[in-house]
């Protein structure tokens, strides 16, 4: 077992309190580096202590403002390269771009993939990220990549705070069937998965429900919310069928937009998401949405990682 003398854990501006919440788990204080903007807007990063043959992990979700913070995490792996870092492991608990994984129409780019080339070529050995939005992600990179899910803490929460025995997990879409399907198995619950439509980015319309609702506590388990849409009328289809309630459980909450008002406003009873990315005056002060931190999950996963040991037994 390794000692923690040659590690170095660093944060870019995107989410500071988390990757403080992670340093302190770990008993570290956040490596000192400089992080400044010329007056055109290109980002400047000064490391000021010494990384020389050092296991070094960046704590960065690249959040909205997804560009900025993807350019500040790629100069930030360049400058610790160019210090002699033994080895960088990015931590990037939100992946942004991930929605544009595939082709979904001629002519449009898979950018995600596009992001991957770029952590790689900035000098990145490792990756470690959390409930990305489509597993295949992993393969677009060629270095190590852990792959983390919220699931262990949002399930706890569920059973605390819900009746196991009157819930039914439901997938939003298609696409988040295999993810319900977990909580459903785990919880002992039925399942249930609404079939929509996305005619327009960041527009859906609910088309059919599959499965049994009526007389439940329906709960939503996604990996992210973003404008809301997709959460309300889901909501409201399931109410139309017989739920009793609607709760809310997704990994990451980028409330884009009037997301915030919209949920507020909605039917549904409960929103909870985790810290993976920053949390803002409004949403912290929001009566529906609740905030898990990832830290300890994320903590331990580092430490597993620089240590050499397992972290599969943090999969779910």
């Amino acid at each position: 077992m390794r000692n923690f003398k040659n590690i170095k854990i660093f944060s870019g501006s995107s989410n500071p309190l988390l990757a403080a919440e992670i340093a302190e788990q770990l008993g570290f204080s956040i490596g000192k580096c400089t992080v400044s903007k010329f007056s055109d807007g290109e980002t400047w990063i000064e490391v000021l202590e010494n990384v020389r043959g050092m296991d070094v992990f960046v704590i960065q979700p690249t959040s909205l403002p997804a560009n900025e913070h993807i350019m500040e995490l790629l100069i930030m792996i360049d400058a610790l390269k160019r210090a002699s870092a033994d080895r960088i492991t990015a931590v990037v608990p939100y992946y942004g771009y991930a929605r544009q994984e595939r082709k979904v129409q001629p002519r449009v780019p898979i950018s995600a993939k596009l992001v991957a080339d770029l952590l790689t070529a900035a000098g990145t050995d490792r990756m470690l990220s959390m409930d990305l939005h489509a597993g295949q992600i992993q393969g677009f990179f060629n270095i190590p990549f852990d792959h983390l899910y919220a699931m262990p803490i949002l399930l706890d929460h569920i059973r605390e705070g819900l009746d196991v025995e009157r819930l039914v997990i439901v997938a939003p879409d298609a696409g988040g069937a295999e993810r319900a399907r977990a909580y459903a198995k785990r919880l002992g619950c039925p399942l249930a998965m609404i079939d929509k439509r996305r005619p327009t980015p960041n527009v859906t319309e609910v088309m059919h429900l599959i499965g049994s609702v009526e007389g439940r506590t329906a709960v939503l388990v996604d990996d992210m919310i973003d404008t809301g849409g997709t959460l309300v009328k889901a909501a409201e289809a399931l109410l139309a069928h017989g739920a009793r309630a609607v709760h809310a459980y997704c990994t990451h909450g980028i409330f884009s937009g009037g997301a915030i008002a919209t949920i507020e406003a909605s039917c549904v009873e409960s929103v909870v998401v985790t810290n993976t990315i920053a949390v803002r005056s409004e949403i912290a002060e929001a009566k529906k949405i609740h905030v898990m931190s990832i830290a300890p999950l994320l903590a331990e996963a580092i430490r597993r990682i620089y240590q050499a040991d397992s972290i599969s037994s943090l999969f779910v």
